[in-house]
Parts: C-alpha cells; sequence; structure tokens
C-alpha cells in the first residue's frame, strides 16, 4: 500500500510540474522562449525521478504485468496534480492565462479525432526518446539537451501530450465527457507513439 501511495505522490507532483511549465508557456507571448521555458517541467520531472505518465509508459515493455498498476496511479497523480494547479491558478489575478488556455482548449477540441490521435503518437515518441536520452547519455550536454529540444518540438509542431493538456483542460475550467474521451485518446495516442519507438529501442539492444 505505501509502495502504491508513493507512486501516487510522485504523480501528483510531476503534474504539479508540467502545470508549472505550462504557467510559464502561457506567461510568455513568443512561442519559441515559451516552449523553452515549458521544458522546465519535463527536466525538473526526470531530476527528481517523479512519475510522470508519458515519461514511463514506454518502459512497459522491459516491466512486469504489475508496471500496469504502477502506470495507471502515476497518470491518476498526475490528473490530481494539473487539476490543483489550474484551479488554483483561476483563484489569482492572471486572468490572460485562462483566457488564452481556453483558446488552445477550443483548437483541440475542435480537432477530430483521428488528427488528435496522429498528433499525440508523435508527442509519444518525442516524450520517450527525451526521457530514455535523460536517463541514459552520460554527456551531459546530451541529456539536457534531447529534454530541452524534445519539448520544444512537441509545442511547436502543436502535438499532443496528454498530462499538459489536463492542465489547459483545468485552468481553462472546461470539463465534460467530450474532453475526457479526447484525454483517453491523447492517452493511447502518447502510449502508442512511446512504446513503438521503445520497441525499437529494446531490439537494437
Amino acid at each position: 500500500m505505501k509502495k502504491y501511495l508513493d507512486f501516487l505522490i510522485k504523480g501528483i507532483y510531476a503534474g504539479i510540474l508540467i502545470s508549472i511549465g505550462g504557467i510559464a508557456y502561457l506567461a510568455i507571448d513568443n512561442k519559441i522562449v515559451g516552449s523553452f521555458i515549458f521544458s522546465f517541467g519535463l527536466l525538473t520531472v526526470c531530476m527528481y525521478s517523479f512519475n510522470l505518465y508519458t515519461g514511463k509508459v514506454g518502459y512497459i515493455l522491459v516491466n512486469k504485468l504489475n508496471y500496469l498498476k504502477e502506470l495507471f496511479i502515476s497518470l491518476l497523480g498526475n490528473f490530481i496534480g494539473t487539476l490543483l494547479v489550474g484551479n488554483i491558478m483561476r483563484l489569482t489575478r492572471f486572468k490572460n492565462y485562462i483566457d488564452t488556455a481556453k483558446n488552445i482548449v477550443n483548437i483541440k477540441l475542435n480537432d477530430n479525432i483521428l488528427s488528435i490521435f496522429i498528433l499525440a503518437i508523435f508527442c509519444g515518441m518525442i516524450m520517450y526518446i527525451a526521457v530514455n536520452n535523460y536517463k541514459k547519455e552520460k554527456n551531459v550536454i546530451g541529456k539536457y539537451m534531447t529534454i530541452f529540444m524534445g519539448v520544444m518540438a512537441f509545442i511547436l509542431c502543436g502535438f499532443e501530450h496528454c498530462v499538459a493538456n489536463m492542465f489547459y483542460f483545468s485552468i481553462a475550467g472546461v470539463y465534460s465527457l467530450k474532453v475526457f474521451y479526447y484525454l483517453l485518446i491523447m492517452i493511447l495516442g502518447n502510449s502508442l507513439g512511446s512504446i513503438i519507438i521503445a520497441f525499437y529501442d529494446n531490439k537494437i539492444k
């Protein structure tokens, strides 16, 4: 029980840190600079070994079946963390952040499911590469550069990251069955993209 509570807490922290990255992105008008600062979220998640679903799901191929529980609990924690930060930010003076988030959310919800799924797959690929490279790369520059370049790539390309989107939906105050359906599609797409790269990564070893 203590082990699963630890998974949940680490998942919540990951959701909070990704949300902070999201806040920075909403606060900065320049998309390139904003996407660079957003990298703070993934970088700190990796540095503190917190449980971010998109950084963990690719490792399902090299873990036992009970790893699914860790993934689910981590994802739940990510949701709680983004929900907390998103709703706390709605109590602050930064109304313009909420308006920007609503614009982002509207674009996503007006897209079709196939598009969302495809964009989520590409994001999942990037996330596995970034996290896996951080874990294994001994060169300091390469270790950190992949994190920054990976995050910037998925944001500037408009790829769909399920946890980042949980934050956008939360701060925008948009909740509906459609939102959760779209989040499910994003989760599946992120998972598939990550597993595709992880499969090749493990195959060539």
